[in-house]
């Protein structure tokens, strides 16, 4: 029968798995919640949300499912600090100070842009933590770049020459090691839908560093479900490209070769809109702050306006379009970044 095919080869993923080491750091599973005030706003699709904002470490976060592979792999490799870059709101660089906090490392910050007067946001989670950081400047400015990767290179040598043994994790913690979370993630997801009868049609999820997008769609390829997983870019194209992240597909089947599976990932399963990151990453869009308040006064639940702001903005669009059937299920990946509303606080200051 296809339940014992498919619960064999659960098994078999369950233990390639086990061969990685792995520290708990979130709440896991997140709650999958049905979202009915959108949904009948919307007259649209049924709209759900997995609500990984709610995976409890540093205020929660996506990240968590990654840096539990991380993490586990830095202690693996005998490491005492970790270092990581992002801007200067990084929700990565403030849930990655809080694993090393956790696990009893010392968290040093790469922070790409402005510091600005006041400590708010995620810099003063980073702060009160006690990280270790410096500041370079912006890293979408393609001028910068050639500067930013010598600056790192040379902070990681002179952290080694002083006796201490780091272990780099790159933006976003997007490498195939920490995008097996993504794909657990899936796994989860999938289980959840079965278990209250709901066919998941569309998958939606912002796009950044991509390592979320990666590890869902690894795991809809490799369950072979027929869900289309959208992503919603947070940045114009090329803007990562100094960085050295690969596309979309050759993640999501390099993580398919850790677990010894066949994902057969092309460009033609990557769907990204780019229509909906406005002026530039970390700015958000007037759409993406209406979408925050709609959901908050709809449903009692915040977005953040870096990511998930811009990521429901694009949803919304694409369903006033009429691109979903009202019969489909839509599932929102909320992955968290509360802390980056403080610092766009005058962005809100409408009375509506």
């Amino acid at each position: 029968p296809a339940e014992i095919v498919d619960g064999r080869k659960r098994e078999e993923h369950a233990m390639k798995l086990n061969e990685y080491p792995r520290i708990p750091l979130a709440f896991l599973p997140t709650p999958l919640e049905f979202l009915p005030a959108l949904t009948k706003h919307l007259d649209g699709p049924k709209i759900w949300m997995k609500r990984d904002d709610m995976t409890g470490l540093a205020t929660g976060g996506n990240k968590a499912r990654k840096l539990e592979f991380l993490l586990g792999d830095a202690i693996e490799n005998k490491a005492d600090t970790v270092v990581t870059f992002g801007a200067v709101q990084s929700n990565h660089c403030r849930m990655t100070a809080a694993a090393a906090c956790k696990c009893g490392l010392k968290a040093f910050l790469i922070l790409s842009g402005d510091k600005g007067e006041t400590l708010t946001g995620n810099l003063l989670f980073d702060e009160i933590m006690g990280c270790e950081y410096m500041f370079l400047p912006d890293f979408t400015q393609e001028s910068n770049r050639d500067s930013m990767q010598l600056a790192i290179f040379q902070k990681i040598q002179e952290l080694n020459e002083n006796g201490r043994n780091v272990y780099m994790i790159p933006p976003g913690g997007s490498t195939p090691l920490g995008d097996l979370g993504y794909y657990i993630a899936a796994i989860e997801l999938f289980d959840q839908a079965r278990e209250v009868g709901m066919r998941i049609d569309h998958i939606f999820v912002a796009m950044g560093s991509s390592g979320t997008q990666a590890g869902i769609l690894a795991g809809v390829k490799c369950l072979d479900m027929p869900s289309a997983v959208q992503g919603v870019a947070v940045s114009k194209p090329g803007s990562l490209d100094g960085l050295g992240l690969p596309p979309i597909e050759q993640i999501v089947n390099q993580i398919g070769e850790l677990i010894d599976q066949k994902p057969n990932a092309t460009a033609d399963d990557v769907i990204v809109h780019y229509d909906y990151y406005g002026e530039a990453y970390g700015k958000p869009t007037r759409e993406c702050i209406e979408a925050i308040k709609l959901l908050a006064r709809l449903e009692g639940i915040f977005l953040d306006p870096v990511y998930t702001g811009k990521a429901m903005a694009g949803m919304l669009d694409l369903i006033g379009k009429g691109r979903f059937r009202k019969d489909e299920n839509v599932v929102f990946i909320h992955t968290g970044g509360y802390p980056g509303i403080f610092p766009h606080g005058e962005s809100f200051r409408v009375n509506t």
